[in-house]
């Protein structure tokens, strides 16, 4: 057993690294301590995406995300984790946003869709998501990223048309929708079985089909 830097340089070389807690992209250190033929298996931060890849002559690894899900702290460096965006913008809680429209999805709490949460966070690396329901009924989510875009969508009943006000310079909303409408339509999402390149640098490179995303 060690104390150490998990991300960092690891004290020797192994078969195989599993990995307690998620990353995105993948430490170069561990693709470096990783055995000639040896595996790795980690959970990609931000989504419910476990890889399981084995090393390639490359310096890289090769394989896939599994159609199993897990949800996994993210890495962090310093005493805490640093404040939630929810918490770093406090207007996303109150005020109008630049759009106001009323949506014909209902309000997500995507901790319990986990293929919508993967995609969602494949299509747009960084994005962070909260939800609260009230005790009268009432749902809000909201949608963050650290561009300072964000979302906030409230319903007064679960049946209800959420409003839904987005600003900044992503519409957040619109691309969750798009994902949603996706995933009606084909029954499926493709970040669940896609295969998966990681590169020496620790950027994951993800496609299924048609279907390609970077994590870098």
């Amino acid at each position: 057993m060690h104390r150490c830097d998990a991300t960092g340089p690891l004290p020797a070389a192994y078969d195989r690294i599993v990995s307690m807690m998620s990353v995105a992209p993948i430490p170069p250190s561990w693709l470096a301590a990783l055995r000639p033929g040896g595996r790795i298996v980690t959970v990609l931060a931000g989504t419910g995406l476990i890889i399981t890849a084995d090393k390639t002559p490359d310096g890289g690894a090769a394989g896939h995300t599994q159609w199993d899900r897990a949800g996994f702290m993210t890495a962090r460096s310093g005493p805490d984790y640093p404040l939630a965006l929810l918490e770093q913008c406090p207007a996303a809680r109150t005020a109008d946003g630049d759009q106001i429209i009323i949506a014909s999805h209902p309000v997500p709490d995507l901790d319990r869709a986990w293929e919508l949460r993967s995609m969602l966070g494949v299509t747009i690396p960084g994005i962070e998501h909260h939800y609260e329901e009230r005790a009268d009924g009432t749902r809000t989510a909201w949608l963050l990223h650290p561009d300072g875009s964000w979302v906030r969508a409230t319903a007064a009943t679960p049946a209800d048309p959420p409003v839904v006000h987005q600003s900044g310079p992503r519409r957040l909303w619109d691309t969750l929708d798009d994902l949603r409408d996706t995933w009606l339509r084909d029954g499926t999402l493709p970040a669940y079985g896609a295969h998966a390149t990681i590169a020496p640098d620790g950027t994951v490179h993800l496609e299924r089909g048609t279907w390609r995303a970077v994590i870098s």
